[in-house]
Parts: structure tokens; C-alpha cells; sequence
């Protein structure tokens, strides 16, 4: 495993995974992981999830390794990345206001954006389900995200 921090945990995979479902009314997978694998089920999934804080400047806390190859980087360079810097410069205002309507809505599915790896690749991602991390209490840890398909510019 080459990811560290919070996003390395059961408890914020677990987090990921329930809030999904308490907000979309979907299951994010589609067998439940037995109590303490949650991590490892999230991080070996062959589509996206990620996720990022809630800092004013939301740092990324956890990529599986499908996110890490499209974005081309291992999890610790990942999960030290602020959120943002996955959007193109000219991108990230329409980025913020869509998280910004996400944060008071909960969630949004199909979202289409394009994003950018670390070595300058660009790229659609597609029918994107963007949620907020809301644990049982209410208390909102972040966003995370998921997606099946991308498209290369």
C-alpha cells in the first residue's frame, strides 16, 4: 500500500461507502465488505473513487489505484495533492461553484468535466456522482467522488 493518512483507513473508507449510500440510495459497491476490509475493497475497485478534506484548501485523502493511474501518480504524491491542481487553472472556478452546489445539495450524478494529470494529460471524466462525506452525526468530512468511464483530450 503505498497510501498513508486518513484516507488508508477502514473507518474513511467506511465513511466513503455509507455516505453514498445514505445520500444517492445507491450501493458505491456492489457486495458489502466484511468489517475491516473496507479499505482494501474501495482501493482495488476497477473504477475511480476518491476523495478530498474539508479544508479551505481541500487536500486530496484518498485515490484507488485506478485513480492514481489516471492521474498518474502513487498514493502518497496523491493524497498530499490539493484537490484543485486535478483541474486545469482555466477549469477550477466552474470546478469550485459545481462543488460549492454539491456541498448544498448533497450530491450530483452526472457530472462531465475535464480534469488533468500530473504529467499535463488531459481528460473528460464522465457521469461523475460527486457526494458529500457525511457521517451518521451530520458532520461533513469532505467530498468524495466516483466515476466509470474517462475519455483522453
Amino acid at each position: 500500500m503505498t497510501i498513508t493518512g486518513i484516507g488508508a483507513t477502514n473507518a474513511h473508507a467506511r465513511l466513503i461507502i455509507d455516505s453514498y449510500e445514505r445520500l444517492t440510495g445507491k450501493k458505491l459497491l456492489e457486495d458489502e465488505p466484511l468489517p475491516g476490509t473496507e479499505f482494501e475493497a474501495l482501493y482495488h475497485l476497477p473504477f475511480i473513487v476518491l476523495s478530498h478534506g474539508h479544508e479551505q484548501d481541500p487536500v486530496l485523502n484518498f485515490g484507488n489505484l485506478a485513480a492514481q493511474k489516471l492521474w498518474e501518480m502513487d498514493g502518497d504524491t496523491f493524497t498530499q495533492t490539493p484537490s484543485r491542481l486535478t483541474a486545469e487553472p482555466m477549469e477550477r472556478e466552474a470546478r469550485d461553484h459545481f462543488l460549492r452546489i454539491v456541498n448544498e445539495q448533497g450530491f450530483i450524478d452526472n457530472y462531465t468535466g475535464i480534469r488533468i494529470s500530473k504529467s499535463g494529460r488531459r481528460f473528460y471524466i464522465v457521469d461523475t456522482t460527486v457526494w458529500n462525506l457525511i457521517d451518521e452525526t451530520g458532520h461533513n468530512h469532505g467530498q468524495a467522488a466516483t466515476f466509470r468511464e474517462y475519455r483522453y483530450i
